[in-house]
């Protein structure tokens, strides 16, 4: 059931904190905040895009490390209305990774919604799919190579970097 939804996604949506980070904010003496990224997730986004999936975020707060985001929105449900019916997609075309009860709404609409490990209890008791990984530590990474690999997509990356290590040989 799961790879049938994966197969379907051409959208991935993430929630920020506590999904892409691990929820925690360092805040500086001078008033500004820091988050940390796994780089395995941003890699598997980049592959994502070029394989032809759309990725966005969807955040109720504002920070200048996420800026190209739908972000500091009041209903995560509405801004999620608004971005597919700009892309003209139904439920069924996205994947949406929440980790918390305000993620539920959109959740709750998804054709396939998914948690990392450590979400709350809420949460992963209520979508498809819930990672191995914990938001911040490769739970997007996770998701992004279920729906490739569901859509025949993943070979070709792993093919890739395989033919550039032969490449280097030769």
């Amino acid at each position: 059931m799961i790879n049938d939804r994966a197969a379907k996604i051409r959208l991935v949506l993430f929630d920020v904190d506590g999904v892409l980070t691990d929820g925690k904010i360092l805040m500086h003496g001078d008033g500004t905040e820091s988050k940390q990224f796994d780089i395995k997730d941003g890699s598997a986004m980049v592959w994502a895009l070029r394989l032809g999936l759309q990725v966005g975020f969807l955040s109720a707060r504002v920070s200048a490390a996420t800026a190209l985001v739908h972000q500091g929105v009041a209903s995560k449900l509405e801004t999620y209305d608004q971005i597919a019916d700009s892309l003209m997609l139904d439920d069924e075309h996205v994947a949406y990774m929440g980790d918390d009860i305000l993620d539920l709404p959109v959740l709750s609409r998804v054709g396939l919604s998914t948690a990392p490990a450590d979400a709350s209890d809420d949460v992963r008791t209520r979508v498809h799919w819930v990672s191995a990984a914990r938001g911040g530590a490769g739970a997007a990474r996770e998701l992004i190579e279920l729906i490739l690999r569901a859509q025949g997509k993943w070979d070709s990356i792993v093919a890739t970097y395989m033919a550039e290590g032969q490449d280097q040989r030769a």
